[in-house]
């Protein structure tokens, strides 16, 4: 069986570090990126199942990547990283299509097990998004 593979796009080196050491040991194909431009590429080279999407990025903001990553493919899952309190920005990103968001800083057992139960096809939720 192929392995669910993970995106994690996050201007900040050693968040990006962290998460693939994570997601590895659990067993995902991962793959980072530090900016918007690099993400998408792996998005449309890699079709990844999931995407952990911070939303502060240089350049291209991660509402922007957003809007790009579910032009491309609207399957592929998203869980936005976020600093405290921009509510505004939360709400737009899930009108958008994203799952969930974390604060950061997160608890790092609490994204394992949310990443987990979104690639494992916790079905309940499958269909709600965009109802």
């Amino acid at each position: 069986m192929e392995k669910n593979k993970v995106l994690i796009v996050d201007d900040q080196n050693g968040i990006r570090v962290l998460l693939m050491e994570v997601f590895s040991s659990e067993g995902y194909s991962t793959f980072q990126a530090s900016n918007g431009k690099l993400a998408l590429e792996i998005v449309r080279l890699e079709k990844p199942d999931l995407v952990l999407l911070d939303m502060k990025i240089p350049g291209m903001d991660g509402l922007e990547i957003l809007r790009h990553i579910k032009a491309i493919d609207v399957d592929i899952k998203v869980i936005m990283m976020t600093a405290y309190g921009e509510l505004d920005i939360i709400k737009e990103a899930t009108d958008l299509g994203a799952l969930m968001h974390f604060t950061k800083p997160f608890d790092i057992d609490e994204m394992r097990l949310a990443v987990n139960s979104q690639l494992r096809g916790d079905q309940t939720n499958r269909y709600a998004i965009g109802t």
